[in-house]
């Protein structure tokens, strides 16, 4: 049912895993590569925005880049939902 990269411009890197509403912060299982300063687009049924990488954090510790097979968290600008892609634009 998931269309993979066909109505959104960008490469598919990630899915959210959970939301953190109370500090505005994403968790994502990385199945691409990402860095600071990276712009991404987060895409679901109810979500669309677009916003650019300011920071991420593996296990509670910065880190300037990360890849495949990671679990970042991020600072979200907007509510995201379990689920939604992560798109590297």
């Amino acid at each position: 049912m998931e269309e993979e990269n066909t109505t959104i411009e960008g490469e598919k890197i990630g899915v959210i895993s959970h939301f953190f509403g109370q500090i505005g912060v994403a968790a994502i299982d990385l199945t691409g590569s990402l860095k600071v300063g990276d712009r991404i687009k987060i895409k679901g049924v109810t979500t669309d925005f677009e916003q650019v990488v300011d920071s991420m954090q593996i296990d509670r510790k910065e880190v300037g880049k990360a890849g495949k097979g990671d679990s970042i968290g991020i600072k979200v600008g907007e509510k995201v939902r379990v689920g939604d892609g992560v798109y590297k634009l």
